[in-house]
Order: C-alpha cells, then sequence, then structure tokens
C-alpha cells in the first residue's frame, strides 16, 4: 500500500511538472509515514513541506496542488491537507484486505521488493581469527550479519557475503608455535608453556593429530628450543610476555625451516577453520566466498597498494618505518605501514583488501566488526580516501558483545586462556532459533546480556518461543479443519473477506500490511531487530485473535474467511522467521 500512494504522488508531481508549477529539477523526496491517529488518516506525506522552501511558495497551497493531481484510486478514500501542509491519505475499507490474497500468492516471495535495483553490497562479517572456536561473541556478530545480508538481498539488492580470514600475522605464528610446543610435549619434552600462547584444549588436540601423521619428524629437545630466549613474564611483574613469545616464533621458524614450519601453520589453521566453518554452517551462516589475507601478500596486491600511497605522496620514512599520513583525512594520528624490518603491518593488508573490495566492483560496501574495532574505522576510511576511492560508499558497523549470564554469574571469555563458552555449546544448550533471535533483538551498538534462562523458557516471555507458538497454533487449526471433515474453499474465503469485521480481525489485517514496509526499514537502516519485534507483535495480534474468536464455525463463508486470513499471519510468520534465520515449526 506505502510503494501504492508513493506512486500515486510521484504521478501527481511529474503532472505538475509538466504543467510548470513544480520545477523539473525541484529536490523531490517523497516520504510517507503511518499516522499515529487515525483521525489524520493511514498515511501523512510531507513532500508539500520540504519541496516549499527550495521553492519559495506556501506549504499549505502546495499541498492542495499536489493534492489534486493525484490520480484516482479504488484503494483511496478521501485525501486531506492538515497543519501547515501535511497530505493525509485516508484508504477505502477495501484496501487493506486485499493484502491477504497478495500473500498467499506471493507465499514465501512475500515482502521481497525491487527496491535495491539489483545494486551489488558487499557484506563481510564475524572474519574471527582462526585461531580457537567461535564464542558467544562471535556468535551475535554472525547473526546480526546473516540477517542483515538476508534482509538486504530480500529488498532486492545482490548481496555477496564474505569472511575474511586472518591467515596471516602474529597472531597465527603464536598459534602455529603454541601448537608445536604442545606437540613437543607429546614427544616428551617438558618446557614451560608461554604466558602469551594459546591454551585451549583443542590446541592439544590439534597437536595430537599432528604428531599422529607426522610421529617425531617436528621434533627438537627443550634445551635448544629455550636456549637464550627474553625471559617470560615472571610473578614479580619481571620478564616480557610479548618478547618471549617473539623469541619462542623467531626459534620454531629457526628450527624447522620454511616448509615445516608451514607444516604446523597449516595444521593449526586448517583444523581451526574446519571447526568454524562447520559451526557457522549448523547456525544457518553461509559464505559465497572466504577470502585469504595470505592471498593478498602472495599475489603482491599489499606492494602494489604500499606502493600507489608512496607515489601519491601519502607515505613518509620515519626511523626505518613508512608511514601513512592518515591524519590528513582526519584519523587522530599517522599509521605505520612497514615497519622497521621491512614486514607490512595487519593495517597495510586491510588496505589493500578494501582497495580490493572497490576493484571488484561493488556499489556498497559493509563491514560488520567487533566494538573494539572502533578506533580502527578513520584510519580504513583516511587510506581509501587517500587511494582515491569513495569511502563513503563503506558502511562499518560496529557489534557490541554479547554478555552471557548463567544465574547471576557472568561467564569470563578468552580465546587465549581457553577459559570460554563456545558457540557452539550456546547452541546446543538453547538451540539455534533461540541464539539466531535472542542476538538481533537490540541494536548492534547495543549492549546485550543473553538470558539463558528465558532463551529455553517455553512461555510468552520468550519471544522466539511465542512468534513459533503462534505460527505452530496455526498449524494445528488447520489440522483440526481435516480432522472435523470441513472442507476449504479458498476463494470463498477471500470473496467474504469483507465479512472480518471484528477487532481483532481489522488489527491483524492492519499489521499484514506493514510487512512489505518493515522489511525495506530494516534493510536500509541495517536493524534486524526491527523485524524481530514485528514479528513479536504479530504473533499476539494472532494470539489475542485465537483466544477471542472460534475460526472453524458453521457458518462456511466466515469460517473460509478467518481461515484464509491466518493462513496469510502463518506465511508472514514464516517469512520473516525465516530471514533471520529461525524455523517456523508445526508442532510444538
Amino acid at each position: 500500500m506505502k510503494n501504492h500512494l508513493r506512486e500515486l504522488l510521484t504521478q501527481a508531481v511529474l503532472a505538475l511538472q509538466n504543467d510548470g508549477a513544480i520545477p523539473p529539477d525541484a529536490p523531490v523526496d517523497i516520504q510517507l509515514e503511518r499516522t499515529r491517529d487515525k483521525q489524520h488518516g493511514d498515511f501523512a506525506c510531507n513532500v508539500a513541506l520540504t519541496l516549499a522552501k527550495p521553492l519559495r511558495t506556501n506549504p499549505r497551497r502546495l499541498a492542495e496542488q499536489i493534492a489534486a493531481a493525484v490520480p484516482a484510486s479504488d484503494r483511496v478514500e478521501r485525501i486531506e491537507i492538515a497543519g501547515p501542509g501535511f497530505i493525509n491519505f485516508f484508504l477505502a475499507a477495501d484496501a487493506f484486505r486485499r493484502i491477504v490474497p497478495q500473500i498467499l500468492e506471493a507465499g514465501d516471495a512475500f515482502g521481497h521488493s525491487t527496491l535495491g535495483r539489483g545494486r551489488s553490497v558487499q557484506v563481510e562479517f564475524v572474519s574471527a581469527n582462526p585461531t580457537g572456536p567461535l564464542h558467544v561473541g562471535h556468535g551475535r556478530g554472525a547473526a546480526y550479519g546473516a540477517a542483515v545480508a538476508d534482509l538486504l538481498a530480500a529488498a532486492g539488492f545482490r548481496v555477496h557475503r564474505e569472511y575474511y580470514i586472518n591467515d596471516a600475522g602474529r597472531q597465527m605464528d603464536i598459534l602455529a608455535t603454541s601448537v608445536w610446543l604442545r606437540y613437543l610435549e607429546l614427544c616428551g619434552e617438558r618446557l614451560p608453556f608461554p604466558s602469551n600462547g594459546y591454551r585451549g584444549e583443542y590446541v592439544n588436540d590439534i597437536a595430537a593429530a599432528l604428531r599422529a601423521r607426522h610421529g617425531d619428524e617436528l621434533h627438537a629437545a627443550a634445551a635448544v628450543v629455550l636456549a637464550n630466549l627474553p625471559p617470560d613474564l615472571a610473578a614479580d611483574g619481571s620478564g616480557d610476555k610479548e618478547a618471549h613469545i617473539d623469541g619462542l616464533i623467531a626459534r620454531a621458524k629457526e628450527i624447522l625451516g620454511g616448509a615445516r614450519y608451514r607444516l604446523v601453520f597449516d595444521a593449526g589453521l586448517d583444523s581451526i577453520l574446519g571447526d568454524i566453518r562447520e559451526d557457522l554452517e549448523e547456525f544457518g551462516v553461509v559464505y559465497a566466498e572466504w577470502f585469504s589475507e595470505r592471498s593478498l601478500i602472495e599475489s603482491g596486491a599489499v606492494d602494489r597498494v604500499i606502493d600507489r600511497l608512496r607515489a601519491g605522496g601519502h607515505l613518509y620514512q620515519q626511523d626505518g618505518a613508512w608511514w601513512f599520513r592518515s591524519t590528513a583525512y582526519g584519523d587522530e594520528k599517522d599509521r605505520v605501514l612497514v615497519r622497521e624490518n621491512g614486514q607490512a603491518t595487519y593495517f597495510a593488508h586491510d588496505i589493500a583488501y578494501h582497495a580490493g573490495k572497490f576493484e571488484r566492483g561493488f556499489e556498497r560496501i559493509i563491514d560488520i566488526w567487533g566494538a573494539d574495532h572502533h578506533g580502527y574505522v578513520p584510519r580504513v576510511r583516511a587510506a581509501l580516501g587517500a587511494l582515491g576511492y569513495d569511502a563513503s560508499r563503506l558502511d562499518v558497523l560496529l557489534v557490541q558483545f554479547a554478555i552471557l549470564y548463567r544465574g547471576e554469574t557472568r561467564v569470563q571469555m578468552s580465546t587465549r586462556s581457553g577459559q570460554f563458552v563456545t558457540l557452539r555449546e550456546l547452541r546446543a544448550e538453547v538451540g539455534n532459533d533461540a541464539a539466531r533471535f535472542f542476538y538481533v533483538l537490540r541494536k548492534c551498538e547495543q549492549h546485550m546480556d543473553f538470558d539463558l534462562d528465558l532463551a529455553k523458557s517455553e512461555s510468552s516471555d520468550n519471544p522466539v518461543y511465542y512468534i513459533q507458538y503462534a505460527h505452530a497454533r496455526i498449524c494445528s487449526v488447520l489440522r483440526q479443519l481435516a480432522e472435523k471433515g470441513l472442507n476449504e474453499d479458498t476463494a470463498r474465503g477471500l470473496g467474504g473477506l469483507h465479512r472480518l469485521t471484528e477487532e481483532h480481525e481489522q488489527r491483524l489485517i492492519g499489521r499484514l500490511g506493514q510487512y512489505p514496509e518493515t522489511i525495506e526499514n530494516a534493510a536500509l537502516a541495517h536493524e534486524p531487530h526491527q523485524l524481530a519485534y514485528y514479528l513479536r507483535e504479530l504473533a499476539n495480534d494472532f494470539h489475542t485473535y485465537y483466544n477471542a474468536h472460534q475460526f472453524l464455525v458453521e457458518d462456511a463463508e466466515l469460517r473460509d474467511a478467518r481461515l484464509v486470513l491466518i493462513r496469510a499471519v502463518r506465511q508472514v510468520l514464516k517469512n520473516g522467521l525465516q530471514l533471520l534465520g529461525v524455523g517456523a515449526p508445526d508442532h510444538m
């Protein structure tokens, strides 16, 4: 309905432009909103108010001209001008009921639109370092990113879902060294494990698999490994844990050599990345591409982007390192791109990765990062600007970590210490549906307390249970129809929609009509919670209707009209849940 009214207003403005009443280059922006008070109609438009100032005309008079030019429609009962120039639409009674056959005809495609006009959007999300299993914090980014991508696709955008594999850099070297040290322990060596190493049980599992495949091939004596290393951090505060782990990494590379070190490195990477892929697929999160950071180095993309910045005068050398003048583009300080040892920084890799996104032709780029990356955004935008790209095409959405509670106890999470709750453990406890739904109940930038007890409860306080129960209840009514030997005539039901005059029925029909605009609004705002709350309201409207009225009444026309209405409700519930990655069960 909203799109229909927008089209009527577009035609009216075009007619006035053809008549010379509105200049052809006038900044026309037609926005329609549902009114809060039905005395002001069903929809209101402020286009006359936004046009009046640049046209230097009276907004109310302009509103009257636009309203008079609106083509006749059997869906519009009347148009009124209110206040300083709002155009209020009062819809015909039949206008709302038309949504029911539209839903039944479109089925799973109902709510999809062409708003995006096929424009390409790349959505990169999760992209967790493959140094350990996904934890519940990563789960929120996964659920949010998947929902944003699916909403954009439903709104007519061409979406490319991507995971950036951080398979190069220091953290991966720490993982590889941790695996090797555990492997040496299995070979009988006794050596202290570094305080800055990865300690999770999964590291032991990788080391055991490595020894099962390669025996003692990678063995080295502890004394050789530990000789002349910088001391680790001690209980009295002496030592340097960073220097110690860096020394161990260098020693591992020296002893093993390039090929054998790569073998250990890949053992850790392949095992953890395989676990991440499996975990996400089981969570209903699938990617079109898993992009390797290492490929940027091997292909020369990092060197090329550094050369471009150097040639453009955006780099300077200081203390043997190459610095990017990011302050010239609004960053708080300049950033190192190449260290004094000649190695490119992670930031240089990230610039190359984002430059590649533009070169691949995406019209919009969406990065979904953890909230701890907030300081990273300005420097990425600065680099893109220096390379000549339109940085405004990049949206960075920051997701706060979910905080998990068991009773009154907050669970601490640390992939380095190994003391964390994995996404897989959370899914096993509350189920995929509850996890996916609860993760998107808040704006991404808001902190979230994940209530395990609520997520598992079978009550109206649990929003996902309440919505799924509405779907299951409708399925139950349709089963009862068959059990009672009653026949349903869909054509008769659609023809009898005028019989649905009860307040609960009118509210349900009105709510169904809001679904397409909810999808568009949620997609453009990158806010899946808008859809989650809509589904909660629709489920509430249905449960209230269910408790107040009988559906399988003797009056066949009324019965069929009510049945087509609840079938439409069931379809919308299913469609909306699917976009959030949640199932729609037939039984509960």
